[in-house]
């Protein structure tokens, strides 16, 4: 069943874009999984929920516990759970941690964030019938700094070397986070697997961003994030007048009382 949910991804490329969103927990997951083909259990959970300054200090733990609550709402999307840093820094715990995700949450896949020499642990991990999402471009776990990347001959070499090193470990999709829109474009035809954009331009075979974002909860609003709606706004008016009601005495009234 997850092998035919991967391959249903991979079929995609090239005749539909690829629709896929960052979910938390149960609540979020269920809403979502109607119009995503891929849910992200992202190790971006440590900045937006935990306020972290990065996703370093992320843990396995962490990670396995949303994952569970997500589980739980998602009926139809491809649920992919991000590998935290650490947790596959050699083939034997890459192998022992992946096998912990799946055990415990029942998700189809998992992400690992390149760091330009981790191939032959995505191999590994596929050779093990664990299905891999790779990751390049701005990698969080393995950078300190945001910077967008492709703009120079070096970097595209890299990174076309980078994408094609993964596609041919096993990895059934790529995120290109970050990519200048022409390698973004360059690999994305270069390659038999999906791309996933963020901040990569149209050009990718699919995209990504952090639902709190996109929702306008997060306060987080780099380039490529677009705000399709103010939801902080919303629930500050709602509970703006939820204490309105408290103090005035209209709250509870006697439809909310036994």
């Amino acid at each position: 069943m997850k092998k035919k949910k991967i391959i249903k991804i991979i079929k995609k490329k090239n005749k539909v874009k690829i629709v896929c969103l960052t979910a938390y927990s149960k609540s979020m997951a269920k809403i979502i999984d109607e119009y995503c083909d891929i849910i992200l259990v992202g190790d971006s959970l440590g900045n937006v929920l935990y306020g972290f300054n990065n996703t370093h200090t992320v843990s396995l733990q962490m990670m396995i516990n949303h994952a569970k609550s997500v589980s739980k709402g998602i009926k139809k999307s491809v649920f992919v759970v991000d590998m935290p840093k650490n947790s596959y820094n050699n083939i034997k715990n890459a192998k022992k941690n992946a096998k912990k995700i799946i055990n415990e949450t029942n998700c189809d896949a998992v992400k690992i964030e390149s760091n330009n020499k981790n191939y032959s642990i995505i191999n590994s991990l596929v050779k093990s019938n664990i299905n891999v999402m790779g990751h390049i471009g701005f990698t969080p776990q393995h950078k300190k700094k945001f910077k967008a990347e492709g703009f120079s001959t070096k970097e595209e070499k890299k990174l076309m070397v980078e994408a094609e090193k993964i596609e041919k470990a096993g990895a059934f999709s790529i995120v290109l986070e970050c990519v200048s829109s022409k390698v973004s474009n360059k690999i994305t035809r270069n390659l038999k697997i999906p791309t996933i954009g963020i901040g990569s331009s149209k050009n990718c075979d699919g995209q990504i961003l952090v639902t709190d974002d996109m929702l306008g909860l997060s306060g987080f609003y780099p380039k490529f994030v677009k705000k399709y709606v103010n939801l902080k706004k919303i629930i500050k008016k709602g509970v703006k007048n939820y204490r309105k009601d408290i103090i005035s005495g209209n709250f509870p009234g006697k439809s909310n009382s036994y």
